[in-house]
């Protein structure tokens, strides 16, 4: 038998003979009676014993102890209330709902697996999962452009790191320097901003806590030592702390910027940037580390916000719509031929898979099923196949999973199940043993697990509230109260989810009883919302942003709509008859734009998939449905894109950059000259 496997029937084990004998322990009592343990010399014991705890306390399963005042001898203690999961208050729908959320991530998500694991001690003891997707799960998409099997693998090898403290080392690329330099950290948690994933931890060669990118990984995470642990999580540390600035913001503070926005710019202002700053009587005002990014903020506004202070400001901003208009003026420039791409050498390496549950977790979910499954009987008989998908097990695995099983004892010979596999019948048959009933109950969810349904709530969290008919924050708190220590929200629910909650609600019953919805929508580049009158259809997530695809009967064509971006959301009376052969597609017939990248910028856009020049620049294909927001887009880069084709866009972004000028205030600047008035 394998060490993992040794590892897992200890542990399981010694759960099982502490909350079994109902009293405190001696590490005496431990050795001599619980599996795995008996054969071990005492500095072994010792070893062993001290690192199972530690790893149970981190899994979820805190053991107690305290010294005997007579002997002075450590005893030990695991009371049930520490081990399974809290009554759960959520009703059916509520729990349907969280059900719907893991088909929708389903293939998009690196957590759907302890997501999985989780709705399984959640669902225990209720009728199992819908295998027909609900309406709900089939209106709502989410896309993640940024996901891919290897993001996925890294989280999984991250995760594994932060649980077990141990030290990784990898090869990071640095946009801002351009090369590659190998870092040994400690990792201390993972965290998701705006759709990107960054974990946090100690970079041990620069004495400092540090945030990674983890896109920006470019090799192999591997472990630094062959130590079952390398570091502990120091007990000041807060991963809220190193949530990703404003991109003005990051680095320290230069000053203070006003920025002019009235009507309902300053509405839509305060809702999405209430992070950032102020608005006070039409102006933002908003702290800044470094003025370019904060002038590519203004820039994207086309002309709804105005630079007031500092003079620096209106500088910078003059300064790029002079070099917009300039290198959109005339033919399009010509630039250096593609670099060809450096063939890097195959290694051929077995590939890591998303991120998978403890297998201590579950062990305990299956054990928990199986015995739930007897309920009162003495035995019971199950589907082998049925088992092994609820579990995401191999079916070729199912049985060695199972003696995992049958071999936790609680010391002295007792057990609590007996599960084999009949091949020629695929069943499974259970006959629960002397200690069986003691587990029916399931077990409290792991950081992991719970980690999971979080990360679900952020990803879709308002298509649960609506699907369940149930205010979010009350399913959240729910699920707070069950996890006890590991807590869902460690912020308050801001003003802007709270909204995107109500639309989507809105969206979804319009959607649902094919009623039509009243919007009020600030579109790009105007000051004043427009009424729409839209059918609803699909609704899409692409973090940080959520979209609804409709038919808008204003305009009698199809439009997709951001949900940041309406201030309001009526359903009305009227019904409407699904359109035969529309396909509600985001960018359904797109068009194309090409895009030159200057050298100052180029790096960042390698990473969204332009192709690099030999003179270090790089030009992209991009597609786009509407000329506002490919405009908006190549303003904010300040002049350092370039649009080379089509021409009719070239002459619009010079057009536009010529009006921006006069619209801000910014006339072009005179040299001064030695001569006095």
């Amino acid at each position: 038998m394998s060490h993992d496997a040794d590892k897992l029937i200890r542990q399981l084990s010694l759960v099982a003979f502490l909350m079994a004998e109902r009293r405190p322990l001696t590490a005496r009592d431990v050795k001599g009676n619980v599996e795995g343990y008996s054969e071990m010399s005492d500095e072994a014991f010792a070893r062993r014993f001290y690192s199972d705890r530690a790893e149970l306390t981190a899994l979820g399963v805190p053991l107690s102890s305290q010294r005997d005042e007579f002997t002075g001898e450590e005893l030990y203690t695991l009371r049930s209330e520490n081990y399974f999961l809290d009554q759960l208050d959520l009703d059916e729908d509520e729990l349907a709902a969280l059900q719907t959320a893991l088909y929708t991530l389903e293939g998009k998500f690196a957590y759907a697996e302890p997501l999985r694991l989780a709705l399984q001690n959640l669902a225990l003891g209720r009728p199992g999962f819908r295998h027909a997707p609900t309406a709900t799960a089939e209106r709502v998409r989410v896309t993640a452009p940024d996901y891919s099997p290897e993001l996925a693998a890294r989280l999984s090898k991250l995760e594994a790191a932060i649980s077990k403290q141990r030290t990784i080392q990898f090869r990071y690329w640095s946009p801002a320097r351009d090369r590659e330099t190998e870092r040994k950290v400690n990792p201390y948690a993972l965290r998701l901003d705006e759709g990107v994933w960054y974990v946090v931890g100690h970079d041990l060669d620069r004495d400092a806590t540090r945030t990674f990118r983890v896109a920006r990984i470019r090799s192999d995470i591997r472990f630094a030592t062959r130590r079952e642990r390398d570091f502990r999580l120091p007990a000041e540390f807060d991963v809220e702390a190193y949530r990703i600035a404003r991109p003005w913001q990051i680095g320290p503070r230069a000053g203070v910027a006003r920025i002019g926005v009235q009507g309902d710019t300053a509405w839509w202002v305060h809702r999405t940037l209430a992070d950032a700053g102020a608005v006070v009587d039409g102006v933002f005002e908003t702290s800044y580390s470094t003025l370019g990014p904060l002038v590519s903020w203004i820039l994207r506004q086309n002309g709804r916000a105005v630079p007031l202070e500092p003079p620096a400001l209106r500088d910078e901003v003059r300064d790029a719509l002079r070099r917009l208009r300039e290198r959109h003026t005339g033919a399009a420039p010509e630039h250096a031929r593609e670099r060809r791409a450096e063939p890097r050498p195959v290694v051929e390496r077995p590939t890591a898979g998303p991120v998978a549950p403890e297998r201590f977790g579950v062990l305990q979910a299956l054990l928990a099923h199986l015995l739930s499954a007897c309920g009162e009987e003495r035995s019971t008989d199950l589907d082998a196949d049925e088992l092994a998908e609820r579990f995401s097990l191999p079916r070729e695995e199912l049985q060695e999973t199972l003696s995992l099983l049958n071999l936790v004892n609680f010391g002295g010979g007792c057990y609590t199940v007996y599960a084999e596999v009949d091949d020629d019948a695929n069943r499974v048959h259970v006959d629960k043993e002397l200690y069986g009933d003691v587990f029916r109950k399931a077990p409290k969810l792991t950081p992991l697990e719970a980690r999971a349904i979080r990360l679900a709530i952020e990803y879709i969290g308002p298509t649960i509230a609506a699907e369940a008919d149930t205010p979010l924050d009350r399913v959240r708190k729910k699920l707070e109260e069950t996890f006890g220590q590991f807590e869902l929200a460690p912020t308050a629910a801001t003003r802007a989810a709270n909204d995107e909650e109500a639309l989507v609600r809105t969206l979804s019953d319009g959607a649902d009883k094919r009623r039509l919805v009243e919007l009020d929508y600030l579109k790009e580049g105007e000051e004043e919302p427009v009424t729409r009158l839209v059918e609803p259809y699909t609704i899409e997530r692409e973090l940080p942003y959520w979209r609804v695809h409709t038919w808008d009967r204003t305009v009698d064509g199809p439009r997709t709509y951001r949900l940041d971006r309406m201030r309001s959301a009526r359903l009305t009376r009227e019904r409407f008859e699904p359109r035969d052969g529309f396909d509600p597609n985001y960018l359904s017939e797109p068009a194309i734009a090409r895009l030159w990248h200057a050298q100052p910028i180029a790096r960042w856009k390698l990473e969204r998939g332009a192709r690099a020049l030999t003179d270090k620049s790089a030009v992209a294909d991009v597609t786009f449905k509407t000329e506002e927001w490919l405009l908006s887009e190549v303003l904010a880069d300040r002049g350092e894109t370039v649009v080379l084709e089509p021409a009719g866009l070239r002459r619009a972004v010079a057009a536009r950059a010529q009006a921006l000028q006069s619209e801000l205030g910014l006339s072009t600047r005179r040299k001064r000259t030695a001569e006095t008035a």
